[in-house]
């Protein structure tokens, strides 16, 4: 997947993706420092139509949100002040990451890549302008 887009147009955007990966439920965030990966995130949240503050996980590491009206919750992780693999593991991402059933959503992950499902979507966000970014899916 390649998808160039507008910063007005993130909503949309998160629409597509989700619906172009409707079978995926996780999915990790590769981008320089203020690229939007919390921005997009917020969107995909929208999109799923969580009703709860969604805010960036930085301090707390995990956050998760309930989405109304179905059996399965997000999942939204900040590995960026985790030191490595084994501080991950102290914050327990691996235990939030066994429902396969919820969607993940995780930021810096290169932190501890061995951490991350098999099955795991790699997005990668650039920015080519001030309000133009690009996705990338591996």
């Amino acid at each position: 997947m390649n998808i160039r887009y507008h910063i007005e147009d993130i909503n949309t955007v998160a629409k597509q993706f989700l619906d172009d990966f409707k079978h995926n439920r996780c999915f990790a965030f590769f981008a320089e420092m203020g690229s939007g990966k919390t921005t997009f995130v917020h969107a995909l949240c929208k999109a799923l139509q969580v009703t709860d503050n969604i805010s960036s996980p930085t301090f707390s590491i995990i956050n998760e949100y309930e989405i109304p009206k179905a059996n399965n919750k997000i999942i939204h992780m900040d590995w960026y002040r985790l030191k490595n693999t084994e501080d991950a593991i102290e914050a327990g991402v691996q235990d939030v990451m066994q429902n396969k059933q919820d969607y993940i959503f995780i930021e810096w992950p290169e932190i501890a890549l061995e951490l991350l499902p098999t099955n795991c979507i790699r997005v990668f966000i650039n920015i080519v302008s001030e309000s133009e970014r690009e996705i990338t899916t591996s």
